[in-house]
């Protein structure tokens, strides 16, 4: 599921007087890095239990929570570095409805967009890859550049760059899905010089792991609708919404 940044409040007042003996180091900038990979910048953090809250800002409006076994360590950041992410997130995210704008606008299922997203950040939108892939969609700076993302860490601009760029690639191999995934993981040379998925375990995982969590939406999806079936109309509808890549379910569902 993803996680959302949420509201907390908390009783500032009898605190204020902690908070001003305790070490500077303690509320310095950090990145937390990941066991798979990836890197969150945080300002400040809390242990709740087995989870650590990392807040992505001074304040105490914008975090992300972190199963704490999945922290492998903490690294020091600079100052400077901090502004570009904390200014992405001064507002919570409503990851879902930015999914579903960017499904709207590149007309690609907003499950496919979701299982993509899962297996590149796990829906941390601070997260950087150890490559220097960036924010939901793990977009390379480059990448983002030519798809016009300036700010990769911002949810809207990088889920429609990203859902924008697994749309150009749809294109590009006629509706192919494994061809898209692998070219998305490793690039459209890897693809057409192998002229298929390339021979890394890396990117077959990839594919295989983004296919068999779509497939298994759309299947408990079926499965849904046969036990409450609805109006023949609502169903006309969806398929119209989607028909301009209707290919994806049918070449995922064949593999």
């Amino acid at each position: 599921m993803a996680k959302r940044i949420t509201k907390r409040v908390r009783p500032w007042h009898l605190i204020t007087g902690i908070i001003s003996l305790l070490p500077a180091h303690l509320f310095a900038a950090e990145r937390a890095q990941l066991t798979n990979g990836f890197s969150l910048h945080c300002e400040h953090r809390e242990q709740i239990g087995a989870q650590t809250r990392l807040y992505l800002d001074s304040g105490d409006t914008s975090f992300v929570d972190v199963p704490t076994e999945q922290i492998e360590r903490y690294e020091a950041e600079p100052s400077s570095a901090a502004a570009p992410h904390t200014a992405a997130v001064s507002q919570p995210i409503e990851i879902p409805q930015v999914v579903q704008s960017a499904s709207h606008h590149h007309a690609l299922d907003a499950d496919f967009i979701n299982s993509v997203i899962r297996a590149e950040s796990g829906f941390h939108a601070q997260a950087v890859s150890r490559k220097g892939a960036q924010g939901l969609m793990q977009l390379m700076p480059g990448t983002a550049q030519k798809l016009g993302v300036q700010n990769s860490f911002d949810p809207g601009q990088n889920v429609d760059g990203g859902t924008g760029y697994l749309s150009q690639l749809l294109d590009r191999y006629h509706g192919d899905v494994a061809k898209t995934l692998a070219a998305y993981n490793a690039g459209p040379k890897a693809v057409d010089k192998y002229h298929g998925v390339p021979p890394y375990k890396e990117t077959q995982q990839y594919v295989a792991r983004i296919i068999r969590d779509y497939n298994r939406k759309k299947l408990a999806e079926q499965k849904h609708s046969q036990q409450h079936p609805t109006k023949n109309t609502t169903t006309t509808t969806t398929k119209t919404k989607t028909k301009t890549k209707n290919t994806t379910a049918t070449t995922i569902a064949s593999r």
